[in-house]
C-alpha cells in the first residue's frame, strides 16, 4: 500500500522521493493525501494575514486537516469524513513561497532544491502533528525533519542559522 500521495505541480519537488521517505515510522492503514502549492510573496503574505493574523511574508504555511495524530496510528475508520474521492485520507495542505525559498537557499548556502525539500518536510511534519513551540517539541520535530531529509539524501547544514527563523 502506498502511504503518501502528494499533489504538486512544481517540478523542483521530487514527489516520489518525498512520498517514499516521509512516511518512515508512520503507522497508517490508508494512503494519506497531501497538497503542496507554490505561491508568490504577495499570496503567502495574504494567506498568513488571513489565517494566522501575521501580515508578513513567510516561507511555508501548513494547514493540517487531522487533529491528535502525533505519533499515533492513523486509521481510516477514525476519519470517515476526511476521505477524498479516491478514498485517500486528506492530511492537509502545504503552501510554499518560492521566492522566500530561493532567498533562504542563498542565505544558508545550499541549493533551491534542498530548501524546497526542507520546507516541504517541515510542512509535512506540521500536518503529522509536530510543532516547535517548546524546546522539547522543537527537538522532536528537528529529529523527524533530519531523519526524512537524510533518507532523501539531504544533509542539514546551518542549523544554528535556521533556528532563528523557526
Amino acid at each position: 500500500m502506498r502511504k503518501l500521495k502528494i499533489e504538486c505541480e512544481e517540478e523542483l519537488l521530487d514527489r516520489s522521493a518525498l512520498e517514499a521517505c516521509a512516511m518512515q515510522d508512520v503507522d497508517t492503514d490508508v494512503t494519506l493525501a497531501v497538497e503542496i502549492v507554490f505561491v508568490s510573496e504577495e499570496q503567502i503574505r495574504s494567506l498568513n494575514a488571513e489565517t494566522r493574523g501575521k501580515d508578513a511574508v513567510t516561507d511555508v504555511l501548513s494547514y493540517p486537516n487531522l487533529d491528535g495524530i502525533l505519533l499515533a496510528p492513523i486509521r481510516k475508520k477514525n476519519f470517515p469524513f476526511d476521505l477524498d474521492e479516491e478514498g485517500d485520507l486528506v492530511l492537509g495542505s502545504i503552501v510554499i513561497c518560492r521566492a522566500r525559498a530561493a532567498q533562504q537557499a542563498e542565505e544558508y548556502g545550499h541549493s533551491l532544491q534542498r530548501e524546497v525539500h526542507y520546507l516541504a518536510v517541515h510542512g509535512l511534519c506540521h500536518l503529522l502533528g509536530y510543532d516547535h513551540e517548546t524546546p522539547e517539541q522543537k527537538a522532536q520535530m528537528r529529529a523527524r525533519e533530519e531523519a526524512v531529509l537524510s533518507a532523501m539524501g539531504y544533509v542539514r547544514e546551518g542549523d544554528a542559522q535556521r533556528e532563528k527563523d523557526v
